[in-house]
């Protein structure tokens, strides 16, 4: 198949991955550079304003809600997209077509009933997430007006992985550029310039992507894509979506229970330490996720080599393609570990100048981020078991990391150690730990009864 030159059938694996891998990569950093960028201006913002560094804790308990509307997109998306890429494979098009628009509709209908759970609950979500009386007030500010722009989000996030898993992830990566770019420009406008504060980082937010979701769906209706969204392929067919749910409730529940985990971990450091405990925890969830973004586009930059080599039943290409992520993806992780490791207060300060979350969150991102190393290794089987269409072993390490494993670490851990605060932060690297060997051990036997089935001709989903 070769579109714009991108070949998933032949060629060198390790090129076309990268080529695909880039910007891809650059689509994640700068698509995380939404909710960055307004954490970035909003705890630098002068004391003369508001407190800097309780509006920036204010904007962290909302990333309960960002994740939230993320894991739906995911849910609808991201299940629909690796499915999508096999069935081109197959030479089915009709039916790639049929999933994408299925997919399309479940989004927009996730997103109305979430617009309106939020605009209605928006306090008590607030409240449970960990907001305190001195931070509730910035929360509410930026949530309510954030949630509005749920639907763009929505069609933003979920639609433009049906452009990169076609090949496209030139635009793809123009996609989020777009929308980035433009929230850079207007966050200062707005927060400083109109002196909206945490309410115009929201709006930023939300008209960039609201342009962004307009990019998305002409390219989605043009010429241009291979995949083209058409009417009749809009009405909801169970036979199309459900297999595509099926797979995504893997990514669902990783990000779905990212909002869980902010509410046990800011609920448990309110508790143990304070308002700046839970300061720390939006800087060290902010670096967690910046920092894992490369790891991610890799692995969303393989998934259309190794879907459609899957679905073309072209088993050397698979392997080819999963041993590429896997050296690739292992290698950044490390080099992201040593420097965190070595320059702990670099990596805060990014985030807020306040001498005492600086002290505070140096010491905690070390522990957090203890077994980052061994990332790699996770979401590269973890990625490679959606990209083939495995949604039992992709939904089970997805409920093993987090909620058997992760959330009772939280609460089990403090009980063993003085300082509970550190216990709290410390669960993320033993879970971490254990959840990759687990994940590497399943892998290794499922991977090898998959390809084994692919070189004796089966069709094995």
């Amino acid at each position: 198949m070769k579109q714009k030159g991108v070949d998933l059938g032949s060629g060198p694996v390790g090129k076309l991955l990268f080529s695909l891998a880039l910007p891809t990569i650059t689509s994640q950093i700068v698509n995380m550079l939404y909710n960055l960028v307004d954490r970035v201006y909003i705890g630098h913002m002068k004391p003369v304003d508001t407190v800097g560094a309780l509006a920036l804790t204010g904007v962290g308990v909302c990333l309960p809600v960002i994740l939230i509307i993320s894991a739906f997109a995911a849910l609808a998306a991201m299940g629909g997209a690796p499915r999508a890429s096999i069935e081109e494979g197959r030479g089915n098009i009709n039916r790639s077509e049929q999933i994408m628009g299925n997919s399309f509709t479940l989004l927009a209908i996730m997103a109305i009933i979430l617009t309106i759970c939020f605009q209605l609950f928006a306090e008590p979500l607030l409240l449970t997430f960990g907001a305190s009386e001195n931070t509730i007030s910035y929360a509410m500010s930026y949530m309510r007006i954030y949630s509005l722009g749920t639907i763009f989000v929505q069609m933003t996030l979920g639609m433009n992985g049906f452009i990169t898993a076609q090949g496209f992830s030139t635009v793809g990566m123009k996609t989020v550029l777009i929308g980035a770019g433009l929230n850079t420009v207007l966050d200062p406008i707005l927060i400083f310039g109109l002196r909206l504060g945490v309410q115009g980082a929201a709006t930023a937010t939300i008209i960039s992507q609201a342009v962004s979701a307009i990019w998305v769906l002409r390219f989605l209706s043009g010429r241009q894509t291979k995949w083209r969204l058409r009417r009749e392929n809009l009405r909801l067919r169970a036979e199309v979506f459900l297999p595509s749910l099926a797979l995504g409730l893997s990514p669902f529940i990783m990000q779905s229970t990212e909002s869980l985990l902010a509410i046990c971990f800011n609920s448990s450091l309110l508790k143990y330490g304070g308002d700046i405990a839970v300061g720390a925890m939006t800087v060290l969830t902010s670096m967690m996720q910046f920092a894992m973004m490369p790891i991610q586009g890799l692995s969303q930059g393989a998934q259309p080599i190794i879907s459609y080599n899957f679905g073309a039943r072209n088993a050397r290409r698979v392997k080819d393609a999963f041993l590429c992520l896997l050296k690739a993806s292992v290698s950044y992780a490390v080099v992201l570990w040593l420097l965190v490791q070595a320059f702990p207060q670099f990596f805060v300060q990014i985030f807020n100048n306040d001498s005492a979350l600086v002290s505070y969150g140096a010491w905690a991102l070390r522990i957090y981020m203890g077994a980052s190393c061994l990332f790699g290794v996770q979401l590269a089987c973890q990625q490679t078991f959606m990209a083939t269409g495995n949604a039992k072993s992709s939904l089970f390490l997805a409920i093993l990391r987090k909620i058997i494993l992760l959330i009772p670490m939280i609460y089990i851990l403090p009980n063993f150690f003085e300082d509970k605060a550190f216990a709290v932060f410390l669960a993320e690297p033993v879970a971490d730990l254990l959840a990759v060997s687990t994940t590497a051990a399943l892998f290794f036997v499922q991977f090898r009864r998959s390809v084994a089935a692919l070189e004796e001709g089966e069709k094995t989903l």
